[in-house]
């Protein structure tokens, strides 16, 4: 910590907040980075520089902030975490320095940020994402303003510092567009600075929520918003969450499952209302026992949630197992991290053909571990070894290499998700429904016999995230982001 304050003391005196790249920061950075990620529990993002940079600017701007800014930035945050799932960092600081100048170029206009970092903004950019009604639908939040009539050399007449936003005249056609100084902060690309919305993860295994796992109440939820938010919160925060007190009928649980949003139409129908006889020629529809796996691997995008509610059940056995995938996946990495590279890059084919009139293959195939392109962050799990197709393509890779270490790979991550301590069972119940992060979480059941009768639906990831991000930050926020 000395040597930190020490290095802050020369950062100022020098008067150059770029030195922050300076080893000394980056390792106050890493344990930062690890400090948040054993609070936030995020799953499996690889160490990336540009992370690194953020945590320790993040750093020195905590260090520097005057009583009065830190409690202004916590009031901000605490409107933003009103539940548990949201991430207090993603509020930026938007204060223009009061020692430089807003100024613009022929290709950039550049924003001088009190924290001592200068943003720079192309100018065909800023045109295209003006924000006046006439270029910005106030209530489509659609762009009107047309993109292809903006010259590629347009630039400003002039640039004008407001309270509240940048105003700039357009040399071309004298146009006046506003923006606000909250929203260029968190859209600034030159550098990037922290903007995303992220909410936190609670990666678990059976031991943290054997005893006491995420449940919320159907009159709650069924009564406000507010019991939606918590309930999305808890489905965000750990993958899964019980419905207590629902009644046992599928009236009441389609009910239940359009409080987030209306149910995914699939070749098995939208809402279920099912027993083992086999309808769908599916093992689901059986009374065998199933292995740890997600649905709809044979789907371009498979389903994002899974709602079951038991309603009926006269025999013995079919009791249900849910794993954390992405903490399966983080052991993965840790033990093995040449196998989880492979379940990383060796994409898996799947189908669905049970039935005879479908055939149900993805457009493109995918990897068992999907990771967010721009970010590296784990974003899906997608296991079901039962729907695995004949893997005669090796792409980008030496068959000779890559099939045995596919095996190899595919032997531990089984070893790993059948783990005593990663097996979370219990046994379903009418009156208590449950819904299940379907890219993270893996679920399975042991054989039964008797008449056993459920219900349910899938529902689309993207109408999840929507009614999660509405409920839990409201409107004004989340449009901020756009």
């Amino acid at each position: 910590m000395r040597r930190f304050l020490k290095s802050l003391s020369n950062l100022r005196q020098a008067r150059c907040v770029f030195y922050y790249k300076h080893e000394n920061y980056l390792q106050i950075a890493r344990s930062a980075q690890r400090s948040v990620g054993h609070a936030n529990a995020e799953a499996n993002a690889p160490i990336r520089r540009s992370a690194i940079d953020r945590l320790a600017l993040r750093s020195i701007y905590s260090w520097r902030a005057t009583p009065q800014a830190q409690h202004a930035l916590s009031a901000r945050r605490n409107a933003l975490t009103r539940n548990m799932g949201v991430n207090a960092n993603v509020v930026p600081r938007t204060v223009i320095s009061p020692h430089h100048q807003v100024s613009f170029d022929n290709k950039k206009v550049y924003i001088p940020w009190d924290e001592g970092i200068t943003s720079s903004y192309h100018n065909i950019w800023l045109r295209d994402s003006c924000q006046c009604a006439s270029c910005f639908h106030p209530i489509t939040k659609q762009r009107l303003v047309d993109t292809f009539t903006i010259p590629t050399s347009i630039h400003p007449e002039s640039v004008e510092a407001l309270d509240t936003a940048l105003k700039i005249t357009w040399e071309n056609d004298g146009h006046e567009s506003f923006y606000p100084w909250d929203w260029l902060h968190l859209h600034s690309y030159q550098p990037v600075l922290e903007k995303h919305l992220s909410f936190r993860r609670v990666l678990w295994s059976r031991d943290d929520v054997q005893d006491n796992p995420p449940v919320v109440e159907f009159s709650s939820v069924m009564s406000s918003d507010a019991g939606v938010a918590e309930w999305t919160s808890k489905i965000k925060l750990y993958g899964f969450c019980f419905v207590d007190d629902v009644p046992a009928n599928p009236d009441d649980t389609e009910k239940l499952i359009n409080r987030i949003s209306f149910p995914r139409q699939t070749h098995y129908g939208g809402f279920w209302d099912f027993t083992a006889d086999l309808a769908a020629n599916d093992t689901a529809y059986t009374d065998l026992a199933l292995g740890l796996h997600t649905d709809g691997t044979y789907f371009t995008e498979p389903p994002g949630l899974q709602v079951l509610h038991l309603l009926h059940h006269n025999g013995s056995g079919g009791e249900s197992v849910l794993a954390d995938g992405f903490k399966a996946a983080r052991i993965l990495r840790e033990e093995a991290p040449e196998h989880y590279k492979t379940l990383s890059r060796i994409r898996i084919p799947a189908h669905s053909a049970g039935n005879e009139d479908v055939c149900i293959r993805p457009a493109s195939t995918s990897p068992i571990l999907k990771h967010d392109e721009a970010t590296g962050e784990l974003i899906q799990v997608r296991w079901n070894n039962d729907d695995r197709s004949t893997m005669d393509r090796w792409e980008g890779g030496d068959p000779d290499v890559d099939v045995i270490r596919f095996y190899e790979a595919i032997r531990k991550w089984h070893e790993i998700v059948t783990r005593k301590e990663t097996e979370y069972w219990f046994k379903l119940r009418p009156g208590r429904a449950l819904i299940f992060d379907n890219w993270r979480v893996m679920h399975g059941r042991s054989a039964f016999d008797g008449e056993r009768r459920l219900c349910g639906a899938y529902i689309n990831m993207d109408d999840f995230e929507s009614r999660m991000r509405l409920t839990n930050l409201g409107r004004e926020a989340v449009l901020k982001y756009i």
